[in-house]
């Protein structure tokens, strides 16, 4: 029976008059519900874990704006710690790692099936929401893709160009591509059990693709998430994915038939126009208003936003930022791109 749920009619290729709309990092610092549930928990990965507090904090912004989806609050670094690295967060800086970059620090790495120790107090929240959620909104899980996972346990950090990565794809590709394998293997069976707890549709976020380019691009980012969509279909073949490469520029063009994927999601540089005949001609698109627009609104949001709606109006797609909402977002922006988008 065909759903009821708008982003899952989209998902399915139903164009849609009026497109269901969620945005990234909706669970937030720009909202103070958030900031005071996030005060309660002590610190970012103590939130993580705790699920209840977890799902209260998914539950925000649904209950604030009632967007057409809610996306599971954890982090794409708790697969590296479920993996045994160390991880902590820096305040006013970002997470840390510990690093593998020689054979010994991957040597200490747990198998892929062993995440599950350390990861089943999200299989929890992901369970509370689906239990939780109202019955028309649909519940998303993610995990973030290999080859920025990757980046990350390689730097112990994020970087501006994945430098450290880069370098060690290149000088040891044997132990950079059995991380990868590790990675994708650890992925896989994260995101199923996302899905066995309740998720509807899962999201798989290479935010660092955009720095691959070429054969590295179609070897890293391509592949992997062809792996991952193929082995989730087997599994739960109802269940859409969305992927991510964020910055893929032309390589967007054909990514959703490379991988299998139900949808692409477009970060902002992006032209829609050019999305529309070149990406969205393969099925449901995401995206992709500036994420700046919610710290500034205006004019300039209402009219950014009736172009993309406008653009993408001839198939599906599901209306979201290009990129994650900033700390500084103005809330009241974020309720009156909503009103754009619904017409109100």
């Amino acid at each position: 029976m065909a759903s009821t749920k708008k982003i899952l009619r989209a998902l399915a290729g139903e164009r849609q008059d009026i497109p269901p709309v969620w945005m990234m990092r909706q669970a937030g610092r720009y909202l103070p519900e958030y900031r005071a549930t996030r005060a309660q928990a002590g610190d970012f990965l103590s939130l993580c874990y705790a699920p209840d507090l977890a799902a209260e904090v998914t539950l925000q912004p649904i209950r604030r704006y009632g967007f057409d989806a809610a996306i599971l609050f954890a982090d794409i670094l708790l697969v590296p710690q479920a993996l045994g690295a160390d991880l902590w967060f820096v305040t006013g800086e970002g997470p840390r790692l510990s690093t593998v970059t020689q054979q010994r620090d991957f040597d200490v790495l747990k198998p892929a099936d062993a995440i599950h120790d350390t990861l089943s107090p999200i299989y929890d929240t992901v369970r509370i929401l689906s239990r939780e959620l109202p019955e028309d909104t649909t519940l998303i899980g993610f995990a973030g893709a290999p080859w920025t996972v990757a980046t990350y346990m390689i730097a112990g950090q994020g970087t501006p160009d994945q430098a450290p990565a880069h370098a060690l794809r290149q000088e040891n590709t044997a132990l950079f591509e059995a991380l990868l394998e590790r990675i994708t293997e650890a992925t896989i069976l994260y995101l199923s059990a996302q899905i066995e707890a309740g998720a509807e549709v899962v999201k798989l976020f290479d935010s660092w693709a955009g720095s691959l380019s070429g054969e590295a691009f179609d070897r890293y980012a391509t592949k992997p998430a062809q792996r991952i969509i193929s082995e989730l279909k087997a599994r739960h073949p109802d269940v859409p994915v969305i992927a991510f490469p964020r910055e893929a520029g032309d390589k967007y063009r054909g990514f959703a038939k490379a991988t299998g994927a139900d949808c692409v999601a477009l970060d902002n540089s992006v032209d829609p126009v050019w999305a529309a005949q070149n990406v969205q001609c393969d099925g449901c698109v995401q995206g992709n208003l500036k994420s700046s627009h919610m710290v500034t609104g205006g004019q300039a949001l209402i009219e950014d936003t009736r172009t993309i709606v406008q653009a993408f109006s001839g198939g599906p797609h599901i209306f979201n930022l290009g990129h994650g909402i900033t700390p500084d977002a103005d809330p009241e922006n974020v309720q009156l791109m909503i009103d754009t988008i619904r017409g109100k």
